[in-house]
Order: C-alpha cells, then structure tokens, then sequence
C-alpha cells in the first residue's frame, strides 16, 4: 500500500515552498521522522521528515519546482510500487562485489563457462575443479541476469551466494594455491583479464562499475599474504570522501585545523560535514600546526566558476534592494566603555555555563541593555504603515546569525522581559538550530528590531542594513582592550580598557538623528554602569 507525501503548512503567511534537494532518492528506505526533502520557502530553508516509513517509490515535484501548500511531493510504500527493476540491479551487485576479491578469469574462460552457469544444478559442482571456474561463475551471474531479466535466473543470484557463503571449508585449500597461479597468469597477461572483467560487469550495470578498483588490489593483497579485508579499506575511506558537498568554509576550516576531511563522519544532512564536525576532529590537533596554517589562505574552489544563486540568496538580494529603494538609511556610532561588564563576565562565566549550559558571551548584555532601550525610545521600534507610524507593545529582537546557506534572522520574542540566562540560552538555541536548518518559518517572523554581533568575525564597526519593516538596527563589534584616558582623583590618567563600537542604522522617515544618538546613549549608559547582578538569572 502506497501513501502520498504532501507539502505541510510551514507556517501562518507561507503558501508555497520550492524543492531544494531530494535526501532519499526512488529506491531507498525512509523511517518515520527521517529527512526526507529540503524545501525553501521567502522565510526559511528547512527540512521535511518523512511521517510513514517505508520504500521511496516515485518522486512526483522535481529539485527547483515551486508547489503551493497541501500539494504532493512523494509516494512511499512497500516498494511493489517502485517496479522490480529496483530490486533487480541490487542482487548482481552484491554478487559483483566479492568477484573482485578473487583472482580475474581470461575472458575465454568466462565465455566457455556461461553455458554451465545457466543451470543452477550445474553450478554447485564448479568447485570441484579449480578456484578459476567458481570466479568466472561469479562475474557471469550479473551479465546473465541483465540479459534474461523476465527468466528465472534473475533469482539465480541469491543461489549463488550460499555456496560462496558456505565455502568456510573451500577457501582454504584454494587461497593456498592462488599465490602460485594468480602471479603465473596474471603476470604476462594482466591488463587483458583486467579489462575484460569489468567490461562485461559495466555491460550489465553501471553500479558496479567501481568493481576494477578493488580488482586491482586483490592480487597485490594476495601475493603480500594478506587477507581479502584489504579491498574494503579503499571502500570506507571512499564512502567518506564522497559523503557529500563540502563547502568552503569547512574545506578553509579543514585546512587551519589540520583536519583530513576523508577522516571525518559528517553529522549534517546526507552525512554532510559541517563546521562542528571539523572543530571537534580538530580538537586533539596541536595549537603549533594550526596557527601556521592559518596564516596562509587556500584557494576556494569557487575561482573562476559561474555558480547560480540559491533561492535563499536572491529573497535577501531582493529584499535588500526594496529596502535600500523604499526607506532612508544612515548610520550613528559610538563607543562604549565595557570593562565593568567584562569583568562581571569573567567572574560569573564558569558558575553561568555550569547553571544555563551555554557559555556567557557579551551578546546577551547588548541585547538585554538594547531592549530597555526600545521601551524608552519606541520610535526606533516602530514600523510604518502607510501615513501611519505603528508602535508595538513589545520588543522581538531579531538575531542575525552567519550560515553556510546565508544569513537569517531568528527572533527572540518579549526580549524585554528576559534575563541575561534566557537570552543567552535562546541566542543559542535559535543560532544552533539556524545552523543546523531546524528553524520553523514563524520563529523568523515578527522581529520589531534586529541585533547583529559583527565583532564576532573581528571587525571593529560596520553599517548595518535595516531590512523593512523594521526600521533599525543595532551593530556591536569586537570587544578589545586599548589605551584611554580617564578621569581619576581629579586628574586625567591612562588605564587600559574594554571597550567596543556600537553602529545603530535607521530609517530616517520616522527616525531623526537626536533619537539615535538618545537610544544610543541610554545603551551606552547601561553597559558603562554594568549592574547586570540581579539580571544574570543563576
């Protein structure tokens, strides 16, 4: 029995979603609540798990089509509705696949063989002979089977394999003789039983294609001695070298960390590797090698090439076009004094981490100190509307956090009302699972204001862009230490100070430059003071 997959609601204003990627192709078995599909939407790129479990049996909307809401995506079932040919190729490529580990037969000999391994009780006596009859048998089943699918030897494949698996007595007295004849006839004519091998497994199925790579390590394997298991290194190492796409962000981390990529198990979708997985492969490596290699750039792969946007890329490139052409913007910056609040940072961080689980950064005191500053100043929390001016009751403080996919803002919704524990925990939550592409489409809707931590990629101060509705932007860059003056006992002195850039950019139709320059300075008021004790929530 066959069940559609529909397009699900992905939140209030949504309608309709484009199919970025296929995770499972026709074929393969899904679970319930697996990644099915990406699907990108005007709000989110986001994954669609799989509510039944079962075989991927026709693929109905293709990568890069657009479908309203409600419309199906894929059919899953038993697999009686995916057609037989599915099942048919998996059976000669678990055949083909321990034919390689053997001594290749001639090509005459193959061909002499095809007329007794058409009979099933004729091929149960090829041990008798000698191991070159059996290898033959083994790479004909595939070829016969690609021929006569409608016959019965399409099942003959599953009854070749119990004789090979119960040969534990067999193996043994052959694998002994194998060194002395495989270096006899593969020595002189080695390129042609090599060749001819794998043309007639590519002639069947292109799976098993791969087949030649292997067969060239099994006679090397057998002269040194060894067992048949050093074939299936090359196949795991490749199997994580063509784990998926590696952007390059993670290739550039990669190299800084001293990381071999084909090393590493990828947690993300389809096993793709993500900046984590090269941070924590990266954590036993020595600090030396890594801060050498992060003086010299590698070349991104990108160089020289024409790549299309995605759909995420060209919404922000939209949408920051309407708003440079719909609103006036400008810029106001200031510095703030931060010491105190760095040293209520270092004091509280182990006893914060210990109590919330998230490590205490200066972010949530910007956005704590921001947000008091809304409710004082709501003009820069405003929206317009027309000829009106709409000023919310509350403050959803927008987070912008840097992905592999771009930049999105998750919203912390009453930030106003929060602490620095719970706005450092949902800063974590929503950035993590931003990055991850776990975000529901209604957690990016709503912002009235949006902060953006610009310092963490060490630039001093930038000039943000306010995205409409809203109508600014907060700006903080690095936290460092420098030389100021300041005024002590009467006198002016110079004392070494934490200090960072706040950038407010703001839409000048409703905002004047007075009302930055208060909300910024009620900002700055708070942070210099640094009373945050009873607002830490541990």
């Amino acid at each position: 029995m066959s069940e559609s997959v529909s397009l699900p609601a992905l939140g209030e204003s949504v309608t309709e979603g484009t199919v970025t990627r296929w995770l499972k192709q026709v074929g393969d078995r899904v679970e319930v609540d697996e990644p099915l599909l990406e699907v990108s939407t005007d709000k989110v790129d986001t994954e669609i798990p799989s509510p039944v479990a079962g075989v991927v049996e026709q693929i109905l909307v293709q990568e890069d089509e657009t479908v309203e809401v409600g419309t199906a995506l894929v059919t899953i079932g038993d697999g009686s509705g995916a057609g037989a040919g599915s099942d048919a190729p998996a059976a000669p490529q678990e055949t083909a696949e321990p034919a390689p580990t053997e001594q290749p037969a001639p090509a005459e000999q193959q061909h002499a063989q095809q007329a007794h391994a058409e009979q099933p009780a004729q091929q149960q006596p090829a041990p008798e002979p000698a191991q070159q009859p059996q290898a033959s048998a083994q790479a004909e089943v595939p070829s016969n089977a690609a021929e006569t699918p409608a016959e019965a030897p399409a099942p003959a494949a599953p009854v070749d394999q119990p004789p090979a698996a119960q040969q534990p007595q067999q193996p043994a007295p052959e694998q002994a003789p194998a060194p002395a004849q495989a270096p006899a006839q593969a020595a002189p004519a080695q390129a042609a039983p090599a060749q001819a091998a794998p043309a007639q497994v590519a002639s069947a199925q292109a799976a098993p294609a791969p087949a030649p790579v292997p067969a060239a390590s099994a006679p090397a394997s057998t002269q040194g001695g060894t067992t048949p298991a050093a074939p299936a290194a090359p196949q795991t190492t490749g199997s994580h070298a063509g784990s998926g796409y590696v952007t390059p962000i993670v290739r550039k981390l990669a190299n800084e960390q001293g990381v071999d990529l084909s090393t590493v198990r990828g947690t993300g979708v389809g096993g793709r590797i993500r900046k984590e997985d090269v941070l924590s492969a990266g954590a036993g490596t020595s600090a030396a090698p890594a801060a050498a290699a992060s003086t010299k750039l590698e070349t991104s792969p990108l160089r020289g090439t024409v790549q299309p946007m995605s759909r995420l890329r060209k919404v922000v490139a939209d949408r920051a076009v309407v708003s440079m052409q719909n609103s006036a913007q400008l810029t106001t910056v200031v510095e703030v004094d931060v010491t105190k609040v760095a040293a209520l940072r270092n004091r509280v961080k182990a006893d914060f981490e210990k109590a919330t689980g998230t490590k205490l950064s200066f972010l949530p005191f910007f956005t704590l100190a921001a947000a008091e500053a809304l409710k004082a100043y709501p003009v820069i929390n405003a929206t317009v509307d027309g000829e009106n001016i709409v000023y919310p009751d509350h403050e959803n403080i927008s987070i912008a956090v840097d992905t592999e996919r771009g930049l999105l803002t998750p919203v912390v919704r009453s930030a106003s009302e929060l602490n620095i524990a719970q706005l450092s925990q949902q800063i974590a939550d929503l950035a993590q699972r931003t990055r991850d592409n776990k975000l529901k489409p209604d957690e990016l809707a709503g912002g009235t204001f949006t902060v953006t931590n610009t310092g963490s990629r060490g630039a001093l101060f930038d000039t943000p862009l306010v995205f409409l509705p809203q109508v600014a932007i907060l700006g903080t860059g690095i936290v460092s230490k420098k030389l100021v003056v300041v005024q002590a006992d009467g006198g002016d002195s110079i004392a070494i100070r934490s200090t960072v850039y706040l950038a407010l950019s703001y839409d000048h139709r409703i905002v004047d430059g007075a009302d930055a320059a208060r909300f910024l300075v009620a900002v700055k008021n708070r942070l210099e003071e640094g009373a945050f004790d009873s607002d830490l929530g541990i």
